[in-house]
């Protein structure tokens, strides 16, 4: 076992102690953020996405704990909102497209939990940036002409979270009119983090722009098509991502066969080259799609 995972799990432990033997309140909140600050910055390279799903309850209900006793800690914050969309859409969502040809009511089971998961998320994304950033969320209702100036870089990541939270909570959600009227939101606070930078995460809010704009009705499909290419371009080749995203979206609607399979085999072997469990999960959708490609075609 390496140093770095047998430190985490030392802190693990130690926070589940104090979590379960200090109640409420009575616990320091200086102690809860320098916990929360190992848990948070450990670089995880783990590459067994079955393993990360068994692990994962549990490191999302210790943060989420540990958020709710120290809530202006952004990067709990960000590292909560990001657990509960991660494990919503790589071990929920996905597993709900893949079923739902043959189990269609096990299949909406999965969806409306999911749905759940991404609420979760985007609730503690919005509750930490309204504490950070005085009506930040009355504020983006009631225009959406917010000043990146007034952002730090260094809360991007919150802002694409929350983002990607809220759309997959209404992709997942469909028949919640009230929430599908808040996809503008959506729109705005990851808008809102491009402006600041556009390169986060080697392409990945590229493609969320992409993918908005791809489901926004008034959107233009020329432009989502530009968005996937700069994110293809920030990935520099290590992020899959990208090249699924556009694979789905673009290639499947010009009916380019060529294409489509070009961009998931390169999303494959970008996920061998370089290891983790972003890009393992890419590489499992770009193979269930290459083995589904005649029925997305023909449908």
């Amino acid at each position: 076992m390496s140093n770095s995972v047998v430190k985490k799990s030392i802190f693990i432990f130690w926070a589940m102690t104090v979590l379960l033997a200090t109640p409420g309140c009575a616990i320091n909140t200086f102690v809860v953020d320098q916990v929360a600050k190992n848990l948070v910055s450990e670089d995880d390279h783990e590459q067994d996405l079955f393993l990360a799903r068994d692990a994962s309850p549990f490191y999302l209900k210790l943060t989420e704990n540990l958020l709710i006793r120290s809530p202006a800690n952004l990067n709990l914050a960000q590292a909560v909102c990001s657990g509960f969309t991660q494990y919503a859409y790589t071990f929920i969502a996905f597993e709900a497209e893949k079923i739902e040809g043959s189990d269609y009511k096990r299949a909406e089971v999965l969806r409306e939990r999911a749905s759940k998961m991404y609420a979760r998320a985007f609730n503690h994304g919005m509750k930490a940036l309204d504490l950070k950033f005085s009506g930040f969320g009355a504020k983006l209702k009631a225009s959406g002409n917010m000043d990146p100036k007034v952002i730090p870089s260094t809360d991007v990541g919150l802002l694409y979270w929350t983002a990607a939270s809220l759309g997959g909570w209404i992709s997942t959600a469909k028949d919640m009119p009230d929430l599908v009227a808040d996809f503008p939101i959506a729109l705005r606070l990851a808008h809102l983090a491009w402006q600041i930078d556009p390169s986060y995460s080697q392409g990945s809010l590229a493609s969320l722009m992409g993918n908005f704009e791809w489901a926004n009705p008034n959107g233009s499909k020329p432009l989502a098509t530009q968005y996937f290419d700069w994110a293809i371009q920030y990935s520099k080749d290590q992020n899959a991502g990208p090249f699924v995203s556009k694979a789905e979206k673009v290639a499947v609607a010009m009916k380019d066969r060529r294409m489509f399979e070009k961009l998931l085999n390169q999303a494959k072997e970008i996920a061998q080259k370089y290891p983790n469990l972003q890009n393992e999960a890419m590489r499992l959708r770009a193979q269930w799609l290459l083995e589904n490609e005649d029925e997305l075609f023909e449908s």
